[in-house]
């Protein structure tokens, strides 16, 4: 039953609300491309939400955007950002299953999260419960449903308990990876650079719950696979590329596959003319954005569930995080290509 909601009456009043926001007019170094701006909010249509905005994270792929980069069509001037989390403050005449007070996560990019004023087609918000946690909601949509994707589309992994190998480990997507498997009972082997604090690194990773953690060095030389430690992989994630994955399907068992969903070496992915003949590999690449595109509204509500879920059990937990307010995101910009700290950090521009 669609829930009975109320509705903010402006008649007779003048209406003027105004959007601080981050705003780009042309392609370029975010450093020197983004503005913050004000802006006048325009009126709420029949169909539109107007939401405050607590929280949105700043990916990499939204680098890419301003940078140019990324395959995504955008017309400028433009606010930037592809997920975040907010507090609905009004809706229109024809929206009856959202209410204000309702905490809502953006589900579609490029809708421009990087302000603390929005108005959104009702269309493109899921309604998220309260007590869920704030960075949690402002990386919803990304990062967790790329990892589920990922760990069901491809190989069979959580049904029949196979093992799950992934670079780049210590990255927002592979602290993902690592507690889903764990709550799903899969094995799972991390591979991350080598560094001064590696056993810390290890350590966090083991956590949250690595079966193993190798450096890419390690994983060169590792006998675990020769001694039956842990049956070798049949899914490999990566999202580095060059040497990198070269070594992931080196170990990959007989029919396994190799999901790409990004080139942080940025080097190729080579493959051996050997893996496609006598290992019978497997090979996919995968961006969010195109399986949202083509999902229907059944399967993205399911993923979306099934992420909530995973987070309000305290299963999955946000990546390690810092919240910079909006005037301080250069901050935010300049660490997130360039990440400093071990566990690749994750900025979020806090709007509260």
């Amino acid at each position: 039953m669609a829930a009975k909601c109320c509705r903010l009456n402006l008649t007779g009043s003048v209406r003027h609300l105004m959007s601080k926001q981050l705003v780009f007019s042309e392609f370029g170094d975010p450093l020197n491309v983004l503005k913050i701006q004000e802006c006048d909010v325009p009126p709420v249509g029949a169909q539109d939400v107007l939401v405050r905005m607590l929280a949105a994270p700043v990916n990499p792929a939204d680098i890419n955007t301003i940078q140019g980069k990324y395959p995504v069509k955008l017309k400028l001037p433009c606010v930037p950002g592809n997920e975040g989390v907010g507090i609905v403050e009004e809706i229109g005449k024809e929206v009856n299953e959202i209410c204000p007070g309702n905490k809502v996560v953006v589900t579609k990019p490029a809708q421009g999260t990087w302000r603390n004023l929005a108005t959104f087609n009702k269309a493109i918000l899921k309604v998220v419960p309260d007590d869920l946690g704030l960075p949690e909601a402002a990386t919803l949509t990304v990062n967790p449903c790329t990892t589920l994707r990922m760990l069901t589309d491809f190989q069979p992994v959580r049904k029949c308990g196979l093992v799950v190998i992934q670079n780049g480990a210590n990255s927002a997507c592979g602290q993902n990876v690592i507690q889903i498997c764990k709550a799903w009972g899969v094995k799972n082997i991390n591979v991350v650079r080598n560094r001064p604090e590696i056993d810390e690194l290890k350590n966090y990773l083991h956590s949250l719950g690595a079966t193993c953690v190798l450096t890419e060095d390690e994983l060169k030389t590792t006998k675990i696979f020769k001694e039956k430690q842990i049956e070798k992989p049949s899914l490999a994630l990566n999202c580095v590329g060059g040497q990198s994955s070269l070594q992931l399907i080196r170990h990959l068992n007989h029919s396994g596959c190799m999901v790409t969903y990004g080139g942080m070496s940025r080097k190729p992915v080579s493959i051996p003319t050997s893996a496609f003949i006598f290992k019978n590999l497997s090979f996919f690449g995968f961006w969010m954005t195109a399986w949202n595109t083509k999902a229907s509204k059944s399967d993205k509500d399911k993923m979306m569930s099934e992420v909530i879920s995973l987070m309000c059990e305290k299963k999955l937990k946000a990546p390690v995080h810092k919240m910079v307010k909006l005037d301080e995101f250069k901050e935010a910009i300049s660490n997130t290509l360039t990440s400093k700290g071990f566990r690749g950090r994750k900025y979020i521009l806090d709007f509260s």
